[in-house]
Parts: C-alpha cells; sequence; structure tokens
C-alpha cells in the first residue's frame, strides 16, 4: 500500500474516533494476520485522555463475501453481543461508516497476547498455555454457546443444511474427487440430531484465539459466525489441519480430545455425543478441503494469486488423507 494510501487510511481513523474524542493516529501499521481481512494496529492518541491501544479490521476493497461469511456489519453486532454476555472477545469500539471514507470494517480494543500457532507451540512462556488450552477452549465454547440467539442477525446451518452448502461448493467447484464425493455422501447418511439450537463461532482454531502466558484471553475472528450444532465448534477445533503437525493431540495440537469434551460438559452441563462430534470432525475436514480446493480454482484463473491463497490452496489433498483416516472403520465407543 502507498505512503497516501496509508494517509487517507489514518485521517479516515482519526474521522471515525472523533465521533467520540478527538486525537491523533500514531504508529499505524498492517499486521501479518488476516488471510481474508485486512488487521490493522495502531494506538489513538486523544486530546484529553490516555494513549489507546486498538485494532482495525476491514474489508479489502471490492471483496465479495466468501462461502458461509458474514457481512463485517453484521460480524461487528456478533462481536458487541457476545461481549454483553460475558464471552472472551476484544470489545468494539467503533463501526465504521460510509462517510469515514476508508471502507466497511470496525475498530476494536487491542487485546495483548500471541495469536500465531509456531509461537504458541514453541515458545517457553506460553506452557502453562498449552497445558490448559484444550479446558480453556472447551469452557469458552460452552460459555459461547450459551449466548442466547434473540437479537441475532446470523444464517443457519443446521447439519444437514451444511451438508447441502458444502455439496453446492463442491459441485460449482467443478473440480472432481472421489474422496471428497465419498465423504459428502457418508455425511448425508450420518446426519446427527439436531435438537440444540446455538451460536456457532464456525472458525475456533489456534491463530483465531489470543493466549497469554496464563491461558486463553480472547476469541477473535467471527466473520463465520451462525446458529447451528454446537458440536461443529468442537468437532472444528480438533481437525488434523488445526493440530500443526502435533497430531495426537486432538485439541488444536496442544491437548486431548478427552480434556476438551470434559472441561465442555462441566460448563455447559451437555452430554456430548460422540457420533455428533465424529461427524462434524469429518464434516470440518471436507469442508476445509473443499475450501482449499476452491483456492485452487481462484489461484489457477488468476483471481486471487495472493501468496496467502497459493499456500492455502495446496493443502487441498491433505484432506483426502485425514478424510480417509476418519472414514475407516470405527472400534470402541466412536463406532
Amino acid at each position: 500500500m502507498s505512503g497516501s494510501a496509508i494517509d487517507e487510511l489514518r485521517l479516515g481513523l482519526e474521522q471515525a474516533m472523533s465521533r467520540d474524542q478527538a486525537g491523533k493516529v500514531e504508529g499505524l501499521q498492517r499486521l501479518s494476520a488476516g488471510a481474508s481481512q485486512e488487521i490493522w494496529a495502531f494506538d489513538f492518541v486523544p486530546e484529553k485522555g490516555e494513549r489507546e491501544p486498538l485494532i482495525l479490521r476491514r474489508a479489502p476493497e471490492n471483496q465479495t463475501l466468501g462461502d458461509f461469511s458474514i457481512p463485517m456489519e453484521i460480524e461487528a453486532k456478533t462481536i458487541e453481543h457476545v461481549y454483553r454476555h460475558g464471552v472472551a472477545v476484544p470489545p468494539v469500539r467503533y463501526r465504521l461508516l460510509h462517510e469515514d471514507g476508508i471502507g466497511e470494517g470496525y475498530i476494536m480494543e487491542r487485546v495483548p497476547g500471541e495469536t500465531l500457532p509456531p509461537r504458541i507451540m514453541r515458545k517457553p512462556e506460553f506452557a502453562k498455555a498449552r497445558n490448559r488450552f484444550a479446558e480453556d477452549a472447551g469452557r469458552a465454547l460452552a460459555r459461547l454457546h450459551a449466548v442466547p440467539l434473540e437479537g441475532l442477525n446470523l444464517p443457519e446451518y443446521s447439519p444437514a443444511t451444511f451438508v447441502a452448502e458444502l455439496n453446492a461448493i463442491y459441485t460449482r467447484n467443478d473440480i472432481p474427487n472421489p474422496v471428497f464425493a465419498m465423504s459428502l455422501k457418508w455425511l448425508e447418511d450420518n446426519l446427527p440430531d439436531y435438537s440444540r439450537r446455538c451460536l456457532v463461532h464456525g472458525d475456533m482454531r489456534l491463530g483465531n484465539v489470543m493466549l497469554g502466558e496464563e491461558g486463553l484471553r480472547a476469541i477473535l475472528d467471527w466473520e463465520l459466525a451462525h446458529v447451528g450444532d454446537p458440536i461443529e465448534d468442537l468437532g472444528w477445533l480438533t481437525i488434523n489441519s488445526w493440530r500443526f503437525g502435533n497430531i495426537d493431540l486432538e485439541a488444536g495440537g496442544l491437548g486431548t480430545r478427552e480434556a476438551l469434551i470434559e472441561a465442555y460438559e462441566a460448563e455447559s452441563g451437555a452430554k456430548v455425543d460422540l457420533h455428533a462430534f465424529r461427524f462434524w470432525q469429518v464434516c470440518g475436514s471436507l469442508r476445509w478441503g473443499i475450501l482449499c480446493s476452491t483456492m485452487v480454482a481462484k489461484v489457477a484463473n488468476g483471481e486471487d494469486r495472493t501468496p496467502e491463497r497459493a499456500v492455502i490452496a495446496r493443502r487441498a489433498s491433505e484432506n483426502e488423507i485425514d478424510l480417509l483416516d476418519l472414514l475407516l472403520p470405527l472400534e470402541g465407543p466412536d463406532a
């Protein structure tokens, strides 16, 4: 981005912030995080008061919504809603208006900590956070799923409609894949009970949570939030793609599935159905595989040549292996 464009963004942020109080934006810099949205860090220095560290989350220019994504205004309102109900999220300070002239997005408080999985998984200062991640995540998801749905304006995906949506995306991509086709058929034949409708984050995993040395501090990136089966979040968190090489630790590569489920059940008072859990693991692996295939098409046709898209696109084949592992004949209590 050119210097003039950054100056324009800075002035627009100052205008947005001036609805509350006048001041200056300093230290504006784009962060590496955020593959689909722009993430900017800056300090706001008011004419009266203390310096505030803030984050801008903004949609790229001419962006079209991805599959399952919600508009940024709805995303901001969802974060505001869950914050009022005690979910650990960064408070939203401002929503950008058209007259600000800097696009669609919102400004939130900057929570200190770490989001990058390689640092979380290796740095000694996060040892305690690693050890308790499964329990922290289980409790956090239980609290999230207890948030009232009244006041939210989100799409709903039952297990059946979620699978139908995946099938539609797979068909539209027109990239035949026998493993994906087999997995779609398995999902259609193994739909779980859908008697519990909850707010679902849709992308709860390392990279979308802020951790401090003591544990989980905030849940980030709500662009895939929707109403659905709460077990979806548990299944998504535990697919192999989000274990970052620690394949024996299903809970984000940091903890066990048993610890995650035990903490979730203790906090929520709801029993986790293991059939539903397996269903959503298969659904999550297939979803990620199909979305990677979508990125393959975008890179191939020149629609998106960014390094992030190319790196993600190549991972479509990894999900084939994960799906075959998941669909092998089961033994024990999951069978």
